[in-house]
């Protein structure tokens, strides 16, 4: 299939506020430092979005405005379309990001001191958001086994048995790991958290970039438990590089849950999207299909390049394949490093700035999470560079 677009161009993105570049000497005392850290890409977002942003913006008056009529059927006929997911728009809710989603959940459905069941090594802001709102994150790790993540249920159930809690807060994907869970996995989770009345939260930001012909299950579909037990929050954002427009929305088939999650919203009017995010979401998801597929191929040759790049250089580095996104979780601890000297192998010696393991909580020690969504020369300046490193640390 030919690619509709260049994802080799490389953009400068100096000058634009880019948090990557920007945020470099405050977060690792280097700015020039090679960034692949921050979960965006570098790749320009498709010019079907900017063209309907820009139709929108050569009118000179940015008022308030409802939301445009095809906003929430485009999204409707994504998930139709790409998931097999039919869900009916009553369900759906603009929110104004989905860590900040998962904060209002916990305004919502939990009180101080309740537990949320989190699942590292994972996204570190599951953590801190829960933490920062007074609530506890209680973990239920998981295993990998033969270079792939699995779910631990009995340590869950006991988890669960043990001390009541209140939400679970499910990555589907994975993040860091770029595990795509499989039906069975998910009907499991499903069935736990319905025997002891537990919320899922299912954070499915990354559905859209299944890789290697895996196919992403939306949570809420595998059973009626999941779909009465759970609230699912996507977004356009990483599919098309538009996280700055701050397009996230959620999906609650639950009477019970839906009234109380949205009426929250609503009554603090988080409920309304800017009037650029519903722009931009619907061209993303009327337009994007053949440029999302050209994506995914893209990022399925970065991932087998730096695969192939690690065996040859530096076998002592290892990623777990991702079966989804664009997000390479490198298995460092072969190299038998400390934590601290493993950063400063990467930081100091090769000079990138990726996001260190730790961060994700237990299980993270001893890896490295590496963003490859960006042109295949700058992935091969990356590994070049911690080649020479590694080599001269040897």
């Amino acid at each position: 299939m030919q690619i509709p677009y260049d994802f080799d161009r490389v953009i400068d993105r100096h000058g634009t506020n880019a948090l990557k570049l920007d945020a470099l000497q405050a977060r690792y005392g280097n700015a020039n430092l090679l960034p692949m850290w921050v979960a965006d890409m570098d790749f320009a977002t498709p010019p079907f979005i900017t063209a309907a942003l820009r139709a929108r913006m050569e009118h000179p008056v940015f008022g308030y405005t409802q939301d445009p009529p095809g906003y929430y059927p485009s999204i409707v006929k994504w998930l139709n379309d790409i998931h097999q997911w039919s869900i009916n728009p009553d369900w759906l809710c603009y929110i104004p990001g989905v860590v900040k989603g998962i904060g209002m959940a916990l305004q919502v459905f939990t009180g101080k001191g309740d537990r949320v069941v989190i699942q590292p090594p994972v996204y570190h802001l599951f953590r801190m958001v829960i933490e920062a709102n007074g609530r506890q994150a209680v973990d239920n790790p998981l295993k990998l086994v033969n270079g792939q993540y699995e779910m631990d249920f009995e340590q869950l159930e006991y988890t669960f048995s043990r001390q009541p809690c209140s939400l679970f807060i499910l990555c589907n994907p994975h993040n860091p790991g770029g595990t795509v869970w499989s039906r069975p996995t998910l009907a499991t989770l499903a069935a736990l958290c319905a025997k002891y009345n537990v919320t899922v939260i299912a954070d499915e930001i990354h559905a859209d970039m299944a890789l290697y012909g895996h196919r992403h299950t939306p949570f809420a579909t595998v059973s009626d438990e999941a779909a009465q037990h759970s609230i699912t929050f996507g977004a356009p954002s990483k599919t098309f590089n538009m996280a700055g427009l701050v397009s996230s929305f959620a999906v609650t088939p639950n009477d019970t849950l839906r009234r109380r999650f949205y009426s929250w919203l609503r009554a603090n009017e988080l409920n309304e999207p800017t009037i650029f995010a519903a722009i931009a979401t619907e061209a993303a998801y009327t337009h994007g299909h053949a440029w999302r597929l050209g994506l995914l191929r893209y990022l399925e040759g970065n991932s087998t390049f730096a695969a192939q790049y690690l065996a040859a250089h530096i076998p002592a580095i290892s990623p777990v394949k991702p079966q989804a996104s664009f997000l390479l979780w490198l298995d460092c601890r072969a190299l038998g490093l400390p934590q601290a000297a493993l950063v400063d192998l990467f930081e100091r010696k090769a000079g990138l700035a990726l996001n260190e393991g730790a961060m994700f909580g237990p299980g993270g020690e001893g890896f490295m999470r590496m963003n490859i969504g960006t042109p295949r020369s700058v992935v091969a300046q990356a590994l070049q560079q911690l080649a020479a490193a590694a080599g001269s640390s040897q």
